[in-house]
């Protein structure tokens, strides 16, 4: 390098060099005056306050100082008292702006993972499909603002990937009778994963109402114990699904596919199952309260001992139905069709209907229900064919 380009190079870092001297500089002239002024507040002013309060009062010396020395350390005290303030705040400021600090590079971080992990259901590769959905529940378990992003993919994720009818060559056809069907835990498990996360993700508050699970093939799908209320399944085929002890409140079931579903205890609470196949299905201490069944097909369905108070049975086909020990008090059978139902001694009917007239058949209360442990699992259980099929 020539000289003339060193001096052009002393000559840059000189001017980046004297910002920052500047900056020294002020910060140590203002330390020194900040001390010059404190040493004149400690040293003059408690004797302009003595001679202020003394008024020209004539005292002894020794009194004199020791009124001044009082007052210096009251204002000491004072000094320091302000000091301790001051740090306190700037302590304060600090940790707000690490929190704030932490707080983004958090966001950051979840928003890393949530690009990576919707990518991944994208993959050709199941392991790493379920993988994205999997961090996708955790994401959702742990960042309230993101739950229901995570919710409405992983709705739409089952609704893409299992339409209702079936369009995939390798998914069942929907004739296909249903113990041919393998549970979906089998055939697709990466929609199992999403479903099972979905109706446990459910159980914490949410801003929308509702989530669409509309035309969605669920056939022979492990749903025990989820918690799937105010879910949109019109039209979608659940049948031989595990839903014992599942939460269906309020649930939207129109045209709904439930044959030999296991609905065992499950609560259906104002649910709307309206037009809904519910032929063998296993409806065995479950809450039907307030539900409405209007023209639902529910022949050969097992009713013993649910709880239909309130419930809506308009144009319901009953036929061949185990109504033993169900409570249908205040239920409406208005045109319900009840032939061959089997009724006991424990159900209960509303007033003045006539289940003699109506074609219910009394036999023996088969007594408590077996505990749900000794049963096999809904989504496995062979069903036998419905006498009531065409």
């Amino acid at each position: 390098m020539d000289t003339g380009e060193s001096d052009r190079g002393r000559g840059l870092w000189s001017r980046r060099e004297r910002p920052a001297g500047r900056r020294a500089l002020a910060v140590v002239l203002a330390g020194a005056v900040g001390l010059a002024v404190l040493g004149v507040v400690l040293v003059v002013v408690p004797g302009v306050v003595v001679d202020h309060d003394l008024g020209g009062a004539s005292v002894a010396a020794q009194d004199r100082l020791k009124a001044v020395a009082d007052v210096r350390t009251t204002l000491l005290q004072a000094v320091g008292g302000m000091v301790v303030l001051f740090g306190a705040y700037a302590t304060w400021r600090q940790l707000r702006v690490s929190q704030d600090t932490l707080r983004a590079t958090q966001e950051g971080h979840v928003t890393d993972r949530f690009s990576t992990a919707v990518d991944q259901l994208g993959s050709d590769k199941l392991e790493t499909r379920i993988g994205g959905l999997h961090a996708l529940w955790r994401i959702a378990e742990h960042s309230a603002r993101d739950r229901e992003a995570v919710v409405s993919i992983q709705a739409a994720y089952l609704r893409t990937h299992l339409p209702w009818p079936p369009v995939r060559p390798e998914a069942p056809a929907a004739d296909l009778s249903i113990n041919d069907v393998v549970p979906l835990e089998v055939r697709a498990a990466d929609a199992q994963v999403a479903l099972t996360g979905l109706g446990v993700l459910l159980l914490q508050p949410r801003e929308q109402s509702w989530v669409n699970l509309s035309v969605t093939d669920l056939r022979r799908a492990d749903c025990d114990g989820l918690w799937l209320h105010e879910v949109n399944l019109d039209r979608s085929c659940m049948e031989g699904a595990g839903l014992y002890h599942a939460n269906l409140r309020q649930s939207s079931l129109v045209s709904v596919n439930l044959r030999h579903a296991d609905l065992t205890t499950a609560i259906l609470r104002r649910a709307r199952c309206v037009l809904a196949d519910l032929r063998g299905a296993r409806l065995v201490e479950t809450d039907l309260r307030d539900a409405d069944f209007t023209e639902a097909d529910l022949r050969e369905a097992n009713l013993r001992k649910a709880d239909a108070g309130g419930a809506v049975f308009h144009r319901a086909d009953l036929r061949l139905a185990d109504l033993r020990g169900a409570d249908l008090s205040t239920a409406d059978l208005l045109q319900a069709r009840l032939t061959g139902a089997l009724a006991s001694e424990h159900t209960r009917w509303p007033n003045g209907f006539d289940p003699v007239a109506a074609g219910v058949v009394a036999i023996e209360d088969p007594g408590p229900e077996p505990p749900p442990l000794l049963q096999p699992p809904g989504i496995t259980t062979r069903h036998p064919p419905l006498r009531s099929m065409p």
